[in-house]
């Protein structure tokens, strides 16, 4: 009997969900797009076959099932469509990659430009051709960053250029269980990256519109023109947020936006083009309800959505459209679409359908911040005014309510955000919440409007008194960023978490805003369980570069890393994961003093040397049972365990931990296992 009113009981409970289950679909195809990346073997490409199958017939016999065993067939079908589409995704982008460093002639076209973490100018090149290298073995794209006094020719869209520059193959993660470049490399097709200290040469005329590329040149040469009229940072942050190209804005600009938590008005996402969409909309009800005659013959709110549309698709082509703006594009054309068809605009159907989308067209998108923190922020705002409008609960008077709405907005994204953000960039803004309340209001009231009067205004070359405008918005918010960035603790650090912490953020806070019933508050248990395995993450004792440039030692104030320059980016990322603010400059003076090419350390007990150069490695002597590490490859017979450069090719980077006397290695191999990406077979064209 009690068996019965236990299976009677779960039975209502996922009857009660009817009609609400169209969100979890999303959700669904996203663990079998997990259930891909997590692998540590590639599948064979029959594996897919089967998968599709079987996925279909449970999508089939998932009608036959009833109401209460339906839905978990339809789950299992989703996740198993998931998995397909990500392996079809991995070998639909798969193009050579580069095995080896390479130094001499790099030729290609440009097809993309931005700034590197150094600040340093960076071209993405294709149609490549590098010397000694043949056709099918050369990447299809490459990517290098113009140093020193690599200038020459000004860098134009469809520009065909040729240099000498250094190239290798996309790095694997900084340390084990990190991001993991080799693989956004993939899908970025990127077969090598790399620098130039050579001026540029131009091969020939710009073919930007012959050669395929109109959009991206309308873009640089709207921003040029913008950049023309605001000059400095102002030009740099107007330019970024009309048509995505950030190569102008200063890193001390970036780094303020960042501390400020402002850094997100600089990415094309669902606030611009929201915000763009709103008034266009606006703007063309209020232009027909001027025309009575037109008013009384017209459904005007329908064609405003319909100019809205419009606006929006121009301003998703012109920024570039990357991950956040074709999800914001998505989601505000779902909602203009309902509008069209006397529908409920805004609700978490239209938010599952943008989800659905992005990740049938990117999977790969799952795994990073920018696909994670757009829909986080947009399903909980959806979720939280959805709960008002149900429940009818009013935000004061008429004339308070845009103001709360700011406040309640902001603080919602926040706090939806946050963790994602700690987790992936292991800092943490302490006043960001008053940074976006002096700032966010000011984008739809001046800064957007602004951008599309200068759009209006272009055609007659009048353009100039709509980027003023706006230039006011965009000083205002800089300065707020400046301001908020030099306040005391402005911004705080904290240790990136292990593998299951996001995951169950995530699951928690999707049950409790997905699930129907009292039940849903069973989603703060995975959450309260991922807030405790993050303050209890265990950080690697002795870090190891996958090429040995840089060792890194945990001490007790903090890592202390071999050397105080070079490596830095691999540096950067130790001590961010560290949750440790300091530069790399302080962080190696933590180090013992030893002579600067031969460092050593002990590690539970075991004594680990760190050897720098040649002449170094020549003299290096190896304590039997100790550790050494080569920045450059060794041939010699040493009666310790060695890390020298070719084995951590293999390896790649490799984290160390000290328990009782042993020491325990977890190399970046152990925990991606062989995949596409990483393969070594790295002259492999894989079939599409």
């Amino acid at each position: 009997m009690r068996s019965t009113a236990l299976r009677d009981h779960i039975g209502a409970i996922v009857l009660n969900q009817r009609g609400f289950l169209f969100p979890w679909v999303p959700v669904c195809l996203a663990a079998g797009i997990a259930v891909y990346f997590a692998l540590r073997f590639e599948p064979p490409v029959w594996v897919y076959v089967p998968c599709t199958i079987l996925s279909g017939c449970a999508a089939l016999a998932a009608k036959r099932c009833g109401g209460i065993i339906g839905p978990l067939v339809w789950a299992l079908a989703l996740v198993g469509a998931g998995f397909v589409i990500a392996g079809t995704r991995a070998y639909q982008v798969g193009e050579p990659v580069l095995g080896w460093r390479y130094y001499g002639p790099v030729e290609g076209r440009i097809i993309g430009i931005d700034r590197s973490a150094s600040d340093a100018v960076r071209l993405t090149l294709d149609q490549v051709v590098l010397g000694r290298i043949s056709a099918p073995r050369t990447p299809t794209r490459v990517r290098i960053s113009l140093h020193g006094d690599a200038t020459g020719a000004t860098p134009l869209p469809g520009l065909r250029i040729m240099t000498t520059g250094h190239l290798s193959p996309p790095s694997g993660p900084v340390e084990p269980g990190g991001f993991d470049f080799q693989r956004h490399a993939w899908f970025q097709r990127l077969g090598a990256v790399g620098y130039t200290r050579v001026p540029i040469v131009a091969l020939n005329a710009p073919q930007g519109w012959r050669g395929g590329l109109g959009v991206f040149s309308v873009r640089m040469a709207a921003s040029a023109r913008v950049q023309q009229v605001l000059e400095g940072d102002i030009g740099g942050f107007a330019a970024a947020v009309t048509t995505g190209d950030r190569s102008a804005i200063s890193q001390s600009a970036l780094d303020a936006l960042r501390a400020s938590n402002l850094a997100h008005l600089l990415a094309i996402s669902g606030l611009h083009i929201g915000l763009l969409a709103g008034f266009v909309f606006s703007a063309v009800r209020v232009a027909v309800a001027l025309l009575p005659f037109v008013a009384l013959r017209v459904p005007s709110k329908k064609l405003a959505a319909g100019f809205a549309l419009c606006a929006a698709a121009i301003y998703l082509g012109l920024s570039g459209g990357n991950v956040a703006t074709e999800r914001a594009f998505i989601m505000v054309a779902v909602a203009l679409c309902a509008v069209m068809v006397d529908r409920r605009a805004i609700s978490l159907r239209a938010v599952a359908v943008a989800a659905i989308l992005v990740l049938l067209l990117r999977p790969e998108a799952l795994l990073g911040p920018g696909f994670q923190m757009s829909f986080a922020a947009t399903t909980a705002l959806v979720a939280v005014f959805g709960t008002l409008r149900d429940r009818k609960i009013t935000l004061g008077p008429v004339w308070l309510r845009p103001v709360l709405a700011v406040v309640i907005s902001s603080a919602v994204a926040g706090v939806a955000t946050a963790p994602i953000g700690a987790a992936h960039f292991n800092t943490v803004s302490h006043f960001g919440l008053i940074a976006n309340l002096l700032s966010v209001p000011l984008m739809g009231i001046l800064v957007i409007p602004a951008a599309v009067l200068a759009a209006c205004l272009a055609p007659f070359g009048a353009e100039a008194l709509g980027l003023w405008a706006m230039g006011l918005g965009l000083r205002w918010i800089l300065g707020v960023a400046h301001w908020v960035a030099g306040l005391d603790n402005a911004q705080g650090y904290v240790q990136g978490p292990g593998p299951a912490v996001l995951p169950l953020i995530a699951i928690g806070a999707l049950f409790l805003i997905l699930w129907q019933g009292r039940v849903r508050w069973g989603g703060l248990v995975p959450m309260v369980l991922a807030v405790a395995l993050w303050a209890q993450v265990d950080r690697p004792q002795v870090l190891i570069a996958d090429t040995g440039a840089l060792v890194g030692v945990m001490t007790d104030q903090g890592r202390a890393l071999s050397k105080p320059r070079g490596a830095g980016f691999i540096a950067l990322n130790w001590l961010e994961n560290d949750g440790d603010g300091a530069d790399q400059e302080k962080a190696a003076s933590r180090w013992d003093g030893q002579p600067d090419r031969i460092r050593q350390t002990y590690v539970g007990g075991v004594p680990l040397t760190h050897v720098i150069g040649k002449k170094a490695a020549a003299q290096a002597e190896c304590i039997k049972g100790g550790i050494l590490v080569f920045s450059v490859p060794t041939e010699t017979a040493l009666a310790c365990d060695v890390f020298d450069p070719v084995r951590l090719r293999e390896t790649g980077s490799v984290a160390l931990y000290a328990d009782k006397g042993q020491v325990r290695f977890v190399t970046a191999k152990d925990i991606t296992g062989a995949r596409l990406w990483n393969s070594n077979d790295s002259g492999r064209r894989y079939p599409k």
